[in-house]
């Protein structure tokens, strides 16, 4: 048990700035919240959005500890299952960056998987690359060492001072990993918060695709919507395998879907069932962020929650950005392989909406062949038959013209566009229709064409799905072949305001 709630402890966070503050009675502890909070520096001189949008990087660290650097109390310990004080650090294992648009407009949840490969700004400890979640641990234990050797031995300056060099190379390595997006504020929370929170709203009410089993985890789920305790929503947001039904593959992308279906699930609850009207209960929610969370010092709560009043209401999606496969770091630890340009790319357009159909990328020169335009050819290396014919159906109505479409002879798992001469921009339009699809020029396509190789990692997004569901089915057959992982390159969300059903 001894990663227990890494993907579930960023529930606290936006419990309390997206819940707490969106009623009268949570206004009126205004001031109660705001003075036991501990603030932080981190942020100074960062850069900020423009039109009154506002991004929030919430951050939710791997530690055992409170955010004073002290030991939890034994109970809770004995309650998780996670060990102690001596296990655990300060990876950012949840990464989720919140964007509210200053028009109040739909608002989006960008979840950023853990172990995706990037480089390192600062270099901390003189390390220039490596699992995003780890910037924050590396430059907390350089600092750290720098503030001993300089004679500091305050406990809880120490932890502060050395947790601020952590959120500043955590925060510069998301910004500069999804391309120089400005982050307006920070929330930070611990370990323990996600349990306390669930402790005062369980009931739960989750929703799952299939029935599973994991015992190390403890979860024991049946299909469908469910009502579980605080000590089963431990094991819903920590799973990550099922040896009892290994065709459901699990993967690590399938807690960040967790996470965020459990999110939409407990805010959707509070709004429906009045719990934020309930004096004790909100009291209760308020004592934990106090113990387990930080903010910047420049978050004015009051404000922002007057902008963000209408996300529990469902205006919110949460989306999980998409890796192009797994490896192998040089120490020999898995990590998620990542298309920079892509993922850059698709938080511009899930952040400013995507570009003008006839708009060639930054790095393209012009090209005949508008976006929307050209034929595309579909090839379908799955074992889903009818895949190719369904995509191409799915996309009528789009200013594409339908091409051929073909089997391939043998399988594979990504999913590639490939474009002729000419058709750069129309091959990030139609990247975009498909779900951020990774694209590359091919001499072999003819002028004017597109070519879709579908591979087991394909999903149609839903925002196709109704055109193309007449064509053939999308999803994979039953039988007793386990489907390739899920390397999440097909850009998936989920929809705040309901209770959403996962894996």
């Amino acid at each position: 048990m001894g990663r227990v709630l890494r993907r579930g402890r960023i529930v606290v966070a936006l419990l309390s700035v997206l819940v707490l503050m969106v009623t009268g009675y949570a206004w009126d502890q205004y001031r109660n919240l705001t003075t036991g909070i501990r603030t932080s520096n981190a942020l100074s001189g960062s850069g900020k959005s423009s039109g009154g949008d506002t991004n929030i990087l919430i951050m939710g660290l791997d530690s055992r500890l409170d955010e004073n650097g002290n030991p939890l109390p034994q109970d809770i310990y004995d309650a998780l299952h996670a060990g102690d004080q001596q296990v655990g650090g300060y990876n950012a294992n949840v990464l989720m960056l919140l964007h509210v648009p200053g028009d109040g407009s739909k608002a989006t949840s960008i979840s950023i998987p853990r172990d995706d490969y990037v480089s390192f700004p600062g270099s901390p400890d003189g390390t220039s690359k490596g699992k995003i979640k780890q910037a924050y641990g590396l430059a907390f234990d350089q600092a750290h060492r720098q503030l001993v050797a300089q004679g500091i031995t305050d406990r809880a300056t120490l932890e502060q001072r050395s947790r601020d060099a952590g959120r500043k190379e955590e925060i510069d390595a998301v910004r500069q990993f999804l391309g120089g997006v400005p982050v307006d504020h920070f929330v930070e929370v611990t370990l323990v918060a996600f349990y306390q929170i669930a402790q005062v709203v369980q009931p739960i009410t989750v929703c799952l695709n299939e029935a599973t089993q994991d015992s190390y985890s403890g979860a024991d789920f049946h299909a469908g919507q469910q009502q579980i305790t605080a000590a089963q929503a431990v094991a819903f947001v920590r799973q990550r395998r099922d040896y009892v039904h290994p065709e459901l593959n699990f993967t690590d992308l399938d807690r960040e879907r967790r996470q965020q279906a459990f999110i939409a699930s407990v805010a959707y609850q509070l709004k429906q069932t009045g719990t934020l009207a309930d004096p004790s209960r909100l009291s209760a929610i308020i004592d934990v962020a106090k113990q387990n969370m930080a903010i910047d010092s420049g978050l004015d709560l009051l404000s922002f929650a007057q902008q963000a009043s209408n996300l529990t209401g469902g205006n919110i999606t949460f989306t999980t950005l998409p890796i192009a496969g797994f490896g192998k770091d040089p120490a020999g630890e898995d990590v998620n392989l990542v298309d920079v340009p892509q993922v850059q790319g698709i938080v511009r357009n899930l952040l400013d909406g995507p570009p003008p159909a006839d708009a060639a990328p930054p790095s393209a020169a012009p090209a005949p062949a508008a976006g929307g335009s050209g034929t595309v050819d579909v090839v379908n290396a799955t074992s889903r038959t009818g895949l190719a014919a369904s995509v191409e159906h799915a996309l009528d109505g789009s200013g594409f013209t339908a091409g051929a479409t073909s089997t391939a002879s043998v399988s594979r798992k990504s999913t590639t566009i490939d474009y002729g001469p000419g058709s750069a921009a129309a091959a990030h339009t139609l990247s975009t229709l498909l779900g951020g699809l990774p694209v590359a020029q091919d001499t072999a396509v003819p002028s004017g064409h597109l070519r879709v190789v579908l591979g087991s990692n394909f999903s149609m997004p839903r925002s196709l799905a109704a055109a193309g569901s007449s064509a053939g089915p999308t999803a994979p057959p039953s039988g007793p072949a386990a489907p390739a992982p899920d390397t999440g390159s097909a850009l998936d969300s989920i929809s705040g305001g309901g209770i959403p059903c996962v894996k």
